[in-house]
C-alpha cells in the first residue's frame, strides 16, 4: 500500500512539474538599434560611422559577450523569415567573414552572436502586403499638412527626433557603440517614446484622418511582427530581438502586455558592455 501510495505522490509531482515548466513565460529582450549601414530608407536618418572599424568590432565583441549573459535561446530579426521556421536568406548564407564585410547590424549583432551560440534565427519583420494599404501612409500626412497649411506643425513634430539623431551623430566620436545604443534603447528619448505619433493624431479635418490612419497602420504591422515571434517560440524560450528603435515601443509593449510573456530590459546589458575593456 504505501508503494502504491509512493508511486501516486511521484506522478503527481512529476505531473506538476512538467505543468509548471509549461506555464514558463518567454522572455523577450528587444534590442533597438540604429542602422549600422547607412540605408537612408527612414523619415529621419542617422548616419552611422563604420562598424567594421577595429574600434567597433572589438566593441561589437564585448556586446556580444553581454548579451551573451541573456542565455537567449533563439534570436529574431528584421528580415523577412522563409519556411515554417521563418529562417532568413541572409542567415542561410552567413560565415563569420561577413563580420569583415557586412555592416548591417543584423549581421554584426544578431548573427555574430547565434552563430557563437549555435541557435536559431528568425526572420519575423512584416512588410507591406499586396491589396493593403502601406504600413507607413507618411505621403498621405504629408499631403494633408501641406493643403491645411500646417507643414511647420508637421515639422515641429520631427524636431525631437532630429536632435536626437544630432546628439548621437556628436556622440560617435567618444561613446563607446553600446553606449549609443543605449541612446536608442532610452524609453525616455524621442526614439523611445510616441510624441511624434500621437502628435499626428491631431492632424484630421472631419472623416479625413491621416495621422490615425498612420497610427493604426503602424501598430498593425507591429502587431504582426509580433505574433511571428509568437509562433516561433515556445514555453521557457528567452527571445533577443534585434529590430529597428522605431519598433521598440509596440514591440515592447506585446512583451509586457501579452499573456505568458515577460518583456527583458536590455539596458543593463548596454550598460555593462559600455563600461567593458
Amino acid at each position: 500500500m504505501k508503494s502504491v501510495l509512493a508511486g501516486v505522490l511521484a506522478l503527481g509531482a512529476l505531473i506538476a512539474a512538467e505543468q509548471a515548466h509549461a506555464a514558463e513565460p518567454v522572455q523577450v529582450m528587444v534590442l533597438g538599434t540604429y542602422h549600422f549601414g547607412n540605408p537612408g530608407r527612414d523619415v529621419n536618418n542617422a548616419t552611422a560611422d563604420d562598424v567594421l572599424s577595429p574600434r567597433r568590432q572589438g566593441e561589437l565583441g564585448r556586446l556580444s559577450e553581454e548579451l551573451a549573459r541573456f542565455r537567449p535561446t533563439r534570436i529574431m530579426v528584421e528580415r523577412v523569415g522563409q519556411g515554417a521556421d521563418l529562417k532568413p536568406k541572409s542567415w542561410g548564407e552567413f560565415n563569420p567573414d561577413k563580420l569583415q564585410t557586412d555592416r548591417d547590424e543584423a549581421v554584426q549583432i544578431a548573427y555574430r552572436l547565434a552563430h557563437r551560440l549555435k541557435i536559431p534565427v528568425h526572420g519575423i519583420d512584416e512588410r507591406d502586403r499586396e491589396g493593403e494599404e502601406t504600413y507607413f501612409p507618411y505621403d498621405k500626412l504629408m499631403a494633408f499638412a501641406d493643403k491645411q497649411g500646417r507643414k511647420a506643425e508637421l515639422g515641429a513634430l520631427n524636431d525631437p527626433v532630429q536632435a536626437h539623431i544630432r546628439k548621437f551623430e556628436a556622440a560617435q566620436k567618444t561613446q563607446s557603440l553600446p553606449a549609443l545604443l543605449a541612446m536608442w534603447n532610452d524609453p525616455a528619448s524621442a526614439i523611445g517614446g510616441m510624441s511624434f505619433y500621437y502628435g499626428a493624431l491631431n492632424f484630421a479635418d472631419g472623416p479625413d484622418t491621416p495621422g490615425a490612419n498612420l497610427n493604426a497602420r503602424w501598430y498593425l504591422r507591429n502587431a504582426r511582427i509580433f505574433t511571428n515571434l509568437m509562433r516561433q517560440s515556445k514555453s521557457g524560450d528567452r527571445v533577443l530581438v534585434v529590430f529597428g528603435s522605431g519598433h521598440g515601443y509596440w514591440l515592447r509593449h506585446f512583451a509586457r502586455e501579452t499573456p505568458g510573456y515577460l518583456n527583458v530590459d536590455p539596458m543593463p546589458y548596454l550598460k555593462r558592455a559600455a563600461t567593458r575593456r
